[in-house]
């Protein structure tokens, strides 16, 4: 058991740090710039009253990586106690108030008190590398959605026919309302010419759509009012959408590079469903490495895929979809699930035999995960890729799984 223990409540500009003895004595009350200089003056002050210090925060990314970062670098253990837990901890201590001197006091207390606090650790360049591009890929694919739904918005408020007729989602309608957005302009192309235009510009199919695109172009003789604005929005909002295709394509190629220089990615794109984006969050998630769960069973409740008791009094054997959980990695093995039905004979059975069980898609993909879970941990483990049979199957290591609880209830896909 440490001597002292140190608490950290983060802050943007500021933190606070407290620390405590083993009677809970404050010993040191500190605000400190969010500064490399200040934050070692911190640390060797703290190291001067005792050497043997857990430190403790609330926060372990963004604002508190510098933090975070020069106490794992000075050999400093760190001790993570989730925002939540500290602000239901913060209602049993005496007084109302809010302070950072409090929270951090309160911080500091949880770490001395508890005994399943999660120790932060350095992690891998590559795990770290990857939950950057990842977190980057999915804000832009967050941006190009809406950027989608305002496209579609905008056309239909002056040329709905073409709106209809165009699949947005593909390369090749955006790149057509990138030069061409009204009917009249369409009509002066005529299909032969719009044809040739998207060939040129490698578009697959562009002489369905250049007929298409013109065929609405003819069912719409009129102008409306505010045609000549919305068709200048409506080109800009598809040159936006171009350019988060193209970065999206580019991450794509930074990902599965990054990816696949990781000790484990082999073995992980052996199993069904998983590719280098979907493997490249399931490493980010996890840090790169397994070793901060014991089993495969804490790695699946970190992933929401499994379920938790919710039994009172005479009640018993309720179960409930857990509110704390990784939802990044959680779509990865959602995801992964569900295109394996598509490609292994294993998973398709496992999740026909969920189905005529009564369960819905969802509930079932959500089971096959958690069993995938299982087998994906023993593939890893013993470094071993999957081949369906013999090597670490969803049959082999059946034994180990308790996820098959989780078809009874529906879990969110966050």
């Amino acid at each position: 058991m440490p001597e002292i223990w140190a608490g950290l409540d983060i802050g943007k500009k500021h933190h606070h740090a407290v620390v405590i003895d083993a009677d809970g004595k404050r010993l040191l009350s500190r605000r400190v710039m969010n500064d490399e200089t200040e934050l070692l003056d911190l640390i060797g002050d703290v190291l001067a009253i005792s050497e043997d210090v857990l430190w403790a925060v609330d926060i372990n990314l963004g604002i508190a990586a510098l933090a975070t970062g020069l106490l794992l670098n000075h050999g400093q253990p760190v001790a993570y106690l989730t925002g939540r837990t500290i602000h239901q901890a913060s209602t049993t201590y005496r007084g109302e108030g809010k302070t950072d001197a409090r929270d951090a006091f309160i911080i500091a207390d949880q770490a001395r008190i508890r005994r399943d606090v999660s120790m932060l650790r350095p992690g891998d360049d590559i795990a770290l590398d990857l939950r950057l591009l990842t977190a980057r890929r999915l804000d832009v694919v967050h941006d190009w959605t809406r950027q989608i739904n305002r496209l579609r918005a905008q056309l239909l408020e002056y040329f709905p026919a073409l709106e209809r007729v165009l699949d947005l989602t593909k390369k090749g309608p955006v790149l057509l309302l990138t030069a061409y957005q009204t009917p009249a302009a369409i009509r002066r192309m005529g299909v032969r010419r719009l044809e040739t235009w998207l060939r040129n510009r490698k578009v697959k199919g562009a002489g369905t759509l250049a007929a298409r695109a013109v065929e609405a172009a003819q069912a719409q003789m009129t102008a409306l009012r505010g045609e000549e604005l919305g068709a200048e929005l409506v080109a800009r909002l598809a040159r936006s959408v171009v350019a988060h295709n193209d970065e999206v394509a580019e991450l794509d190629a930074r990902i599965e590079a990054r990816f696949r220089q990781h000790r484990d990615a082999e073995v992980i794109l052996t199993l069904p469903g998983m590719g280098p984006t979907t493997g490249a969050e399931f490493i980010a998630a996890t840090g790169g490495d397994l070793t901060a769960f014991s089993t495969p069973d804490r790695l699946a409740g970190f992933a929401g895929l499994a379920p938790v008791p919710w039994d009172s009094g005479k009640v018993s054997g309720n179960l409930r979809r857990p509110r704390r959980y990784h939802r990044g990695l959680q779509r990865a093995l959602f995801l992964s699930a569900q295109v394996s039905v598509f490609f292994c004979p294993v998973s398709k059975a496992y999740y026909d035999r969920k189905r005529k069980e009564g369960k819905g898609h969802k509930q079932a993909v959500i089971a096959l995960a958690r069993r995938r879970v299982n087998v994906l941990w023993a593939m890893i483990r013993d470094k071993r890729p999957f081949d369906g049979g013999g090597a670490p199957s969803v049959r082999s290591v059946a034994a180990v799984a308790s996820g098959a609880a989780t078809a009874r209830i529906g879990l969110g896909i966050g």
